[in-house]
């Protein structure tokens, strides 16, 4: 038996995820421990989030990197990884055996999104399986993953949206969810023309590290100021500490933040 969220997730519940792939101790949380240990943290960082919102129920979530942009280009000049599908059942069985709903997470690099989304298609039949992209590693200009900041037109993100919407319908499934990673400005063209579909849920991530002050700016720049359905908001472990005298934010410091956001990502 799979974990099965009915209905929509979104607004009834907060989202809570750890990010990263098991593969990587560098890329996040979730690969940062074993298995056991980063679980236990994770329930433990949902105790002190319900704390500061104790009316509104947490949904943990494992989001996992699960096609990793390269500097290489490989064999068809995709310059992404793919993970195996052992890599990618392993975490939808600690999600599923843990009641946490999976993000399948795709860093394109020049592979054209399509194809990447139906690699994911046959996951994204369970219930509790996501999806998030990211506009960083969508290098529509040619440039190699990393050199420069990529970015997503509103067109990639209706196609994503679209593509969800018939899974959902071809399934019998409750409402997806679509994390859009987003720290800059221009990672996200055309906002506006962005469509909404009653089988997808939207949510605009403010993904960028450094200090509170530098995160709630952005926040403001680019999640609040360009709204398209709801909010989310990131936090990292390490690179929130990076520059002297910065630090992580508290949740009651994020949940002050308006509007409120309902995914809370730790890498």
């Amino acid at each position: 038996m799979t974990y099965a969220p009915t209905g929509a997730l979104l607004p009834k519940h907060r989202i809570f995820a750890y990010y990263g792939n098991p593969h990587s101790k560098k890329m996040g949380v979730l690969g940062k421990y074993p298995k056991e240990e980063m679980l236990n943290r994770l329930d433990k960082e949902i105790e002190n989030w319900q704390k500061a919102d104790p009316a509104t129920p947490i949904q943990p979530a494992l989001h996992l990197v699960a096609i990793s942009a390269q500097g290489l280009p490989g064999k068809d000049g995709g310059y992404r990884m793919r993970m195996s599908d052992k890599t990618i059942k392993k975490v939808l069985k600690w999600g599923n055996e843990h009641k946490a709903i999976v993000f399948l997470d795709i860093q394109r690099g020049h592979a054209p999104l399509g194809p990447e989304m139906e690699f994911m298609k046959k996951y994204l039949k369970l219930p509790f399986v996501h999806l998030g992209i990211d506009p960083e590693f969508s290098m529509v200009t040619g440039a190699k993953p990393g050199s420069k900041i990529g970015s997503y037109d509103a067109a990639d993100v209706n196609q994503a949206v679209q593509f969800l919407s018939r899974v959902v319908k071809e399934n019998n499934l409750p409402p997806k969810l679509l994390v859009v990673h987003r720290f800059t400005q221009g990672m996200i063209k055309n906002y506006k023309n962005i469509k909404l579909d009653p089988n997808v849920q939207i949510i605009m991530d403010m993904d960028g590290w450094g200090p509170p002050v530098l995160k709630k700016d952005s926040y403001k720049a680019y999640i609040q100021k360009e709204p398209v359905q709801y909010t989310g908001f990131k936090l990292f472990y390490d690179n929130d500490f990076r520059k002297p005298g910065s630090r992580i934010m508290t949740p009651a410091e994020v949940l002050a933040l308006d509007p409120k956001p309902m995914y809370i990502q730790y890498q």
